[in-house]
């Protein structure tokens, strides 16, 4: 089980805003922060970090999700945040049957998802 991730952003503030934008349909809040780290998470524990630095290669970090539902309100605060597009939601059934997820690229590219595993 992972405890907490932390990635490095080029621009803090801006992707402090979009994470906490695109995250807020899953119920992720800003925590913790130190100077130049900020900890997101759900039910007090920040289980998502960002500090300011030069990114590693991109990453990919999937959130889950209670609902489908949630997967499409994710995905669209994340675009209006300033996400790009890089899967719009819907069922990945190569993954299997009722993998719903949607996946956008943050400021620095990494790719962000939303995911549920339940059916409809």
């Amino acid at each position: 089980m992972i405890d907490h991730l932390g990635i490095r952003v080029s621009d803090y503030r801006g992707s402090k805003r979009f994470y906490e934008a695109a995250l807020a349909p899953l119920g992720y809040k800003l925590i913790m922060e130190f100077d130049g780290a900020a900890g997101l998470g759900v039910g007090g524990k920040p289980d998502f970090w960002i500090s300011e630095g030069k990114p590693a290669e991109a990453v990919h970090v999937a959130f889950a999700s209670p609902s489908r539902v949630l997967v499409n309100a994710f995905y669209k605060a994340a675009i209006a945040a300033g996400g790009r597009d890089n899967g719009a939601p819907g069922v990945r059934a190569e993954y299997h049957p009722n993998y719903y997820g949607g996946f956008v690229l943050d400021p620095d590219g990494n790719n962000v998802e939303a995911v549920c595993h339940l059916p409809e």
